[in-house]
């Protein structure tokens, strides 16, 4: 059995990303799997290496030991044979909607404006390699029925929910459902836990995943730390609560019993090493409502 903590490398750690890293690790540690560490850094426009390096720094400062660490980038073989493999099976097609054509349209499940899979009958002509418009995949227009293992109601049918989904992008970087799907069944990961927002994605990659011929792995969605009482969620892109900031105001048992607290696993925010929260860790424990956080000048206020 095997589980991942899969960050974007596009920001600086924050909250919301270390909760996700302490869940994940607690899961793993608690039920006898293991647990990769993956950084996500596809994306050169927005991926810094200081960032990558930083959370590796603040999973080792918090005590989280990964079993492996693996970094995306490195992965480029694996992609390339899982578009090899939609390619083959004639399910790749060129796309020339830009996100304005999408504006104003139906709203998918993630709030993001659905795709009306304009372009699924173009053919894509030569190989996938030579494209200069970003290739979608042609999934089945099925149902997925999946009730995830916190309760989370994940079914969706993607096809028409959110449209065919980009899989490799105009600059020829491998679009993250793909890339995610096709590292998962590398990694041999057998489940996922991850933020609730990722939660609409899921029916999408698990079509990808029936496409390719892999195995879908069992899910969980966990609650989400907030920055604001209108639902923000955390967001390392624009700043919110940066790693560096928290670490000037706490040491780590003080952000460890922060999060745990946040999580419902402690009654009060009481300074602990990740290692102690394992004996008793159980996700019935585990709040299921998001939990508002900010940074004061005496350091994090759990709401």
């Amino acid at each position: 059995m095997i589980t991942r903590f899969a960050p974007s490398t596009t920001g600086e750690a924050h909250p919301g990303t270390l909760l996700s890293a302490l869940l994940v690790w607690l899961d793993a540690r608690a039920f006898g799997r293991r647990a990769l560490l993956r950084l996500e850094d596809l994306d050169t426009t927005r991926t810094k290496a200081i960032w990558a390096q930083q959370l590796v720094d603040a999973c080792a400062w918090l005590g989280l030991a990964w079993d492996e660490t693996i970094v995306q980038t490195s992965r480029s073989a694996v992609h390339a044979a899982a578009l090899d493999a939609l390619a083959e099976r004639g399910r790749l097609y060129p796309c020339s909607c830009s996100r304005a054509d999408r504006s104003g349209g139906r709203r998918a499940p993630d709030g993001g404006w659905a795709y009306e899979n304009t372009c699924r009958d173009r053919p894509l002509l030569g190989h996938w390699r030579d494209a200069t418009e970003p290739l979608r995949a042609r999934l089945d227009d099925d149902r997925i029925d999946l009730v995830d293992d916190g309760g989370v109601d994940l079914s969706q049918t993607p096809a028409v929910d959110m449209g065919d989904p980009i899989v490799r992008r105009r600059d020829s970087v491998v679009a993250y459902h793909l890339a995610v799907v096709a590292d998962d069944a590398d990694a041999g990961i057998t489940h996922v836990v991850r933020g609730r927002d990722i939660a609409p994605s899921t029916a999408t990659q698990i079509m990808l995943q029936r496409a390719l011929g892999f195995a879908t792995p069992r899910y969980r969605h966990h609650l989400l730390l907030l920055e604001s009482r209108d639902g923000d969620k955390l967001a390392k892109l624009h700043g919110s609560i940066p790693f560096s900031s928290v670490r000037a105001h706490h040491d780590a048992r003080s952000l460890v019993g922060i999060l745990a607290y946040a999580a419902g696993l402690l009654s009060a925010p009481t300074p602990t090493g990740a290692a102690n929260l394992v004996a008793d860790f159980a996700w019935s424990k585990v709040s299921a409502i998001d939990r508002v956080i900010s940074l004061s000048d005496r350091g994090l206020v759990v709401l």
